[in-house]
């Protein structure tokens, strides 16, 4: 990059990312390719070679300033946002033998009413952490067992509900349903990082991070155990520690095969993130397993809840008679990440059937769970009680995005009873927050003011304006159900098939439909720089001529951007708008975006 600008601003902007973000895929892709065939000299050179670059600095940078949802939250140095030219000055000062800072420690509620706490880096460490990570995930995706799913590029929870689907559709299986408590805050950093094994400059810097310590309301409080949530690489660091679990399972069932419980030996581990199921065809081999995975999870100073781990059976007890198995239905089956699993004694006409087209006398279905619909429901709740005196389209507005959201996470699985209840139950507070509105007004005055006919169904709440349907409020079983495919058991982003992984991110469920339709139009690119949607990149729909150019909201005028993209577009927008008026200050501001 030219040294002869004088305004380092403009030469941020200027930048040619999309030959960074080429140049960075390659190397890393390089690095994966090296991994997968164990070459661990090509794999540290490559690594250094990466995070020496300026290209993996910049990108670093700009993952954590423009990007990241978190960048205006601030760690112990204050800083917030920077400006391009502090940008600039960041990237030159990126040094992976620089002193660590303090993490700050931010408390977040919890369901259950308690707090866990996150860890906030300083701007200078999370732009580091970023940079390590650019060079780390790439040889750890190619290390990683094909059942693990939390915290991956490219995976999702619900890809860990279909693989439980496909280990269970066609027999009923015994369950250990755990969860490690407290995973994050308890790691053996000593473990951690002989599991990373990776070059001294890598390892002191990992380490300085464990260890840096946290400030919580002003006081210092030292870390000898865990790795702080919050942090850009704590998700792939509690990965790492928790890799390799899935090998205890292949292990057993080698050691199973040697006698004849092996015979009909079929067990399976799913993880996301540090929760995990355990699948298997009867309770020995579950108790067997619990205690094989108890002695591995001590080794990194883990330990399985005990309030939140147990034994169940996806079907019922095969040890239950009749009568205990019609009082004890209830305890079949398990929740994991929202969703209940359960299989339902049916009769031949509702039986799923075998790969044989043998009728299997059961049927395996996957629903929300009670306490996720709960949830839910209260969260609506809570909002409509807020909300008694504003005005009705004030109401949809705060509503909508939570049905949107839900309705689309749970959209991949048996969900249409449940969606009609809710639809049920949001209706009758609604009619309640309305007639408290006009305590002197009739029922049918009252409704036909707040619902309207729209598209052939009567009992819409919706505002009108000028006669016409102005705002709706969603309802969730208008959400049709479409089943999410599975992610391929060992494919990586880095294995170099971005089509594949860019016609993903538009087949997510909770992808937005505007956007899923925008990304099969521009058949997975982003229509400003041309270069595939990455699986944590952040897109957002752009009006390519701006509507206070007189541009339409509608599809033909829409565009999806990574969101740098979209920042970068429309500061010209806003220039171009101006004609010439902006002073040199204001196009300073106009770079900040």
């Amino acid at each position: 990059m030219s040294n002869t600008l004088n305004n380092q601003t403009v030469e941020w902007n200027r930048i040619n990312w999309r030959k960074l973000e080429v140049a960075v895929y390659k190397l890393q892709k390089r690095i994966f390719q090296a991994s997968l065939r164990g070459d661990t000299s090509s794999v540290r050179r490559l690594q250094k070679t990466l995070m020496r670059s300026w290209s993996g600095k910049a990108l670093s940078v700009r993952k954590i300033t423009q990007d990241n949802q978190g960048k205006k939250t601030a760690g112990v140095d204050g800083i917030k946002s920077l400006t391009p030219k502090a940008r600039q000055n960041l990237v030159l000062s990126l040094n992976i033998n620089n002193k660590v800072s303090a993490t700050r420690r931010v408390w977040i509620p919890k369901s259950n009413g308690d707090k866990r706490p996150l860890g906030i880096p300083t701007m200078h460490d999370r732009a580091t952490q970023a940079l390590a990570k650019l060079a780390l995930e790439p040889e750890w995706e190619a290390k990683f067992e094909p059942n693990s799913y939390g915290f991956r590029p490219g995976r999702s929870a619900h890809d860990a509900i279909g693989a439980i689907f496909i280990a269970i559709n066609q027999k009923s299986k015994w369950v250990l349903d755990a969860d490690i408590s407290k995973c994050f805050d308890k790691i053996n950093h000593e473990e951690l990082l002989k599991k990373i094994n990776t070059f001294p400059t890598m390892r002191r810097l990992i380490k300085a991070w464990l260890k840096s310590g946290v400030m919580d309301d002003g006081q210092f409080f030292e870390t000898n155990e865990g790795s702080p949530q919050g942090g850009v690489i704590s998700p792939l660091l509690a990965n790492i520690a928790l890799h390799r679990v899935e090998q205890l399972v292949i292990d057993y069932t080698r050691k199973l095969k040697g006698n004849k419980r092996g015979n009909q030996s079929s067990i399976s581990l799913i993880r996301y993130a540090d929760d995990f199921v355990i699948l298997a065809n009867n309770e020995t081999q579950i108790n067997e397993m619990r205690e094989l995975v108890r002695n591995w999870l001590a080794q990194m100073g883990l330990e399985l809840s005990p309030s939140k781990t147990k034994i169940v059976h996806t079907l019922f007890n095969p040890q239950w008679s009749e009568d205990e198995k019609f009082e004890n239905c209830k305890d079949a089956g398990f929740d994991f990440l929202g969703f209940n699993v359960r299989q339902y004694e049916v009769d031949d006409h509702h039986s799923g059937k075998s790969t044989k087209k043998k009728l299997l006398g059961f049927k395996t279905l996957i629903k929300p769970s009670k306490k996720a619909i709960k949830k839910h429901y209260d969260a609506i709740a809570e909002i409509i009680d807020a909300h008694k005196s504003a005005p009705q389209a004030a109401l949809i507005a705060k509503l909508n995005p939570i049905i949107r959201g839900w309705v689309n996470y749970y959209s991949t699985v048996v969900s249409k009873e449940t969606f009609s209840t809710l639809d049920h139950l949001v209706y009758q507070k609604l009619s309640r927050w309305a007639n408290r509105r006009h305590p002197g007004k009739s029922d049918s005055w009252v409704s036909s003011k707040y619902w309207h006919t729209v598209g052939g169904n009567n009992w819409v709440f919706s505002v009108t304006k000028d006669g016409k349907v102005a705002e709706t409020l969603l309802d969730h079983a208008s959400k049709k159900i479409v089943r999410h495919i599975k992610v391929k058991g060992t494919a990586s982003p880095f294995d170099g098939n971005l089509k594949y992984w860019s016609s993903r991110r538009g087949e997510h469920p909770l992808v937005p439909t505007r956007v899923a339709k925008l990304l099969k139009e521009q058949k997975g690119k982003c229509a400003h720089c041309e270069l595939y949607f990455r699986e944590d990149d952040l897109i957002e729909i752009d009006h390519i001529i701006p509507k206070s150019l007189g541009g339409k909201d509608r599809y033909g005028n829409l565009q999806a951007l990574h969101r740098h993209c979209h920042d970068s577009k429309t500061a010209n927008d806003i220039r171009a708008s101006r004609l010439g008026e902006v002073t040199p200050a204001e196009d300073e501001e106009l770079s900040v975006w």
